[in-house]
């Protein structure tokens, strides 16, 4: 680059070159020279040091510098302090590598990448990592599975996992090179295909509060039921109707019985104590470390700085939003507005302002920040290069900003469809009419920031993501609800052991016969009911079936698929889940079907209790919705299509359409599938 004196030079050298040697002819080659040199030499209020003017060539110096650059903005996610332990994984992968990162907001993936390694001009693998995972990466003139690696580390870690531990895992699959990198990459797919997204690694505050109470509620509420249920049952037992009489009864029990519930009670309670911070050991809501003083500072010192200087800041770590002809003119603005009777300094941040920064996207906050950083009073304009979103604080010189920024119409402060549309959200335009606008502004003796020494009242970066202890919070009202509900379960218990006494003797009913089905059978059943209905079928089943020396193939497959059900005990126990208690019904069903010669494979897909269908139809399930589905349907179902919705099974408790449980959804395709399914869910357990 030519000084400003060799500018001169050549501009002289142009003018006097087609010279005739007249006087008048020198006096004016004397004078482009002088106005060259002045124009040239002068320092303007904005000269500093030269820096990359596009956010690649920014990043790509950086990584000159180190190979590994991770942002300042992002400090309550991935503090700039994990730097050295980026470049400690970085080396792991066995060939060079470029680690960028950068808010997810700023980057644009595998196109900055190409650029980025272009203005650096040197070969390896190019990384880039946002604030919760590796986003993309790319190998240049060196040989590494690059998309391999990027895609198990997307399917074989949760959302939460962090980027740190996506880079390593990212790195491991590197280092194992192509072909195992490849078949891993497909084994994680598969696994995501089939089981979906791996369970989440940190619970939130509202988890933390559900596990506060229900610990409170277990250390309550299970003594105090083992102290109400077990004599209850116990002597309901006894007294139960057919129960045989001892001829040995013992009037009252010893000592040591009597005291051996309480001391179970206590006991019991003490362990819940004991083993629920074991069991709810988590102690933070995020994989992000604690940022530490220097991180949260450093992206206000490098504004701070930078503003010290030139009175407008761009990121150099977004996509640039002024060019050369918008910077003049906003600094003529500035000088104009400093010069003028009521004006005085502004400063211009234009960086953007993000929920993992260090002021928690809160630009009023980060305007604070950097006025006491700096120490200079005057106008703070933010404007965000990513949102497009500008804010204007007054600090020190009376200005009534809220007045301003009311006047000012929404397309300026946040933009419209056109602004949002440009690259550079069009900040050029709009600051400018900001600026404008600045000018006519009055002061007010009421001001429109405080400028006293008050801490930001932002969240702490360093223990937001802390858990509070298990004890704390929701605990203390879960031991009064674990008590009220102690007595509600007693209450529960002694009426359902009041029905049950007058069902003792009741003779096991007969199944209903398939033609009565759909109307008798009932579209939003209890639990008891298809508890009971599912005993009954169970029994006939297993009268019919036999020895099952006579059974077909079809047969065979259905009643183990039944019997698989029950764990192979053949009860029906209390604890099996509705949608257990209807596949029970429905293949047992299919298997005396079977057995009888029936050669019906689907039952109808409104409601299974409705036995065989007839065909299959596009019906309407809801009577909100307008999707149809395709299922089969009986012949009570066909004949009145509207009713339908009001007859589709809905499942105990909450009343869910059957099809949308795991185990139920493979009923609409037949009795295979359902057995099949079966099958898979016992082979899973």
């Amino acid at each position: 680059m030519k000084t400003g004196g060799e500018r001169g030079d050549s501009a002289m050298r142009a003018a006097t070159k087609k010279t005739d040697g007249t006087t008048g002819t020198r006096l004016l080659a004397i004078l482009a020279f002088l106005v060259t040199l002045f124009a040239t030499a002068t320092p303007t209020a904005q000269a500093t040091t030269p820096s990359p003017d596009t956010q690649a060539a920014y990043l790509a110096e950086q990584l000159r510098t180190n190979p590994v650059y991770v942002t300042d903005q992002l400090p309550r996610e991935i503090p700039k302090s994990t730097t050295p332990a980026f470049t400690k994984l970085a080396k792991r992968t066995g060939v060079p590598t470029y680690v960028l990162v950068l808010p997810i907001e700023a980057a644009d993936g595998e196109a900055l990448l190409g650029t980025v390694h272009d203005r650096l001009g040197k070969d390896g693998l190019y990384v880039l990592i946002d604030d919760s995972s590796v986003t993309d990466a790319t190998a240049y003139g060196v040989t590494a599975p690059a998309d391999d690696a990027l895609t198990t580390a997307q399917y074989e870690l949760p959302f939460d996992a962090g980027p740190l531990r996506s880079f390593e895992r990212f790195v491991d699959v590197v280092a194992e090179g192509g072909a195992k990198a490849a078949t891993r990459a497909q084994a994680a797919r598969d696994k995501y295909d089939a089981e979906g997204e791996p369970a989440e690694m940190y619970i939130g505050p509202s988890d933390r509060d559900n596990q506060s109470f229900l610990t409170g509620m277990a250390i309550t509420g299970v003594p105090l039921a083992m102290l109400l249920l077990s004599p209850y049952v116990r002597r309901w037992w006894r007294r139960r109707p057919g129960a045989p009489v001892s001829l040995n009864k013992r009037t009252q029990p010893g000592r040591w019985r009597r005291h051996l519930l309480p001391a179970a009670a206590v006991a019991t309670a003490a362990a819940i104590a004991a083993a629920a911070p074991q069991v709810f050991d988590q102690t933070t809501s995020s994989a992000s470390p604690r940022p530490r003083a220097i991180d949260l500072n450093a992206r206000i010192d490098r504004v701070a700085e930078a503003l010290s200087q030139d009175p407008i800041y761009q990121d150099p770590e977004s996509p640039r939003a002024l060019d050369k002809t918008q910077l003049a003119q906003l600094h003529t603005h500035i000088e104009k507005f400093r010069s003028s009777e009521a004006g005085g300094p502004v400063f211009m941040a234009l960086v953007p302002q993000l929920y993992e920064d260090e002021s928690g996207s809160d630009e009023e906050y980060f305007a604070h920040a950097v006025h006491d950083k700096l120490g200079k009073d005057g106008v703070y304009i933010v404007a965000d290069p990513l949102d497009g979103y500008i804010n204007v604080f007054d600090h020190g010189l009376g200005l009534d900003t809220y007045d301003l920024l009311n006047a000012l119409p929404e397309s300026v402060i946040y933009g419209d469809e056109k602004s949002n549309d440009a690259d550079d959200h069009l900040l050029g335009e709009r600051l400018t009419k900001v600026m404008t606008a600045l000018d006519k502004t009055e002061r007010t003796e009421d001001l429109t920031t405080s400028d006293d020494d008050e801490a930001y009242p932002f969240t702490d970066p360093i223990t937001e993501d802390e858990l509070n202890p298990l004890f704390y919070g929701d605990f203390w009202p879960g031991l009064t609800i674990g008590a009220l509900a102690a007595g509600a379960l007693f209450a529960l218990v002694a009426a359902a052991l009041g029905i049950a006494r007058k069902s003792l003797l009741r003779r096991h009913p007969e199944p209903l016969q398939t033609s009565t089905l759909p109307t008798t059978s009932p579209a939003m059943p209890t639990k008891p009911y298809l508890r009971d209905t599912a005993r009954t079928e169970l029994q006939a089943m297993a009268r019919e079936y036999g020895t099952g020396e006579r059974a077909d193939a079809r047969a065979r497959n259905r009643y183990e698929a039944t019997m698989l059900l029950t764990a192979d005990s053949g009860n029906v126990d209390d604890d099996l889940s509705p949608s257990t208690l209807t596949a029970l019904i429905i293949l047992a069903r299919a298997t005396r079907a079977a057995l009888a010669g029936d050669d019906s494979t689907l039952c109808c897909g409104v409601n299974p209790l409705h036995g065989p269908a007839k065909t299959s139809r596009h019906v309407r399930t809801s009577s909100v919705e307008t999707r149809r589905r395709m299922l089969p349907v009986c012949e009570i179902c066909l004949d009145d299509p509207h009713k339908i919705p009001a007859r589709l099974l809905k499942l105990p408790p909450n009343g869910r359409p059957y099809y949308e449980d795991e185990l139920l959804s493979a009923v609409p395709d037949g009795f295979t599938k359902l057995g099949r399914k079966v099958r898979e869910a016992a082979h899973a357990q």
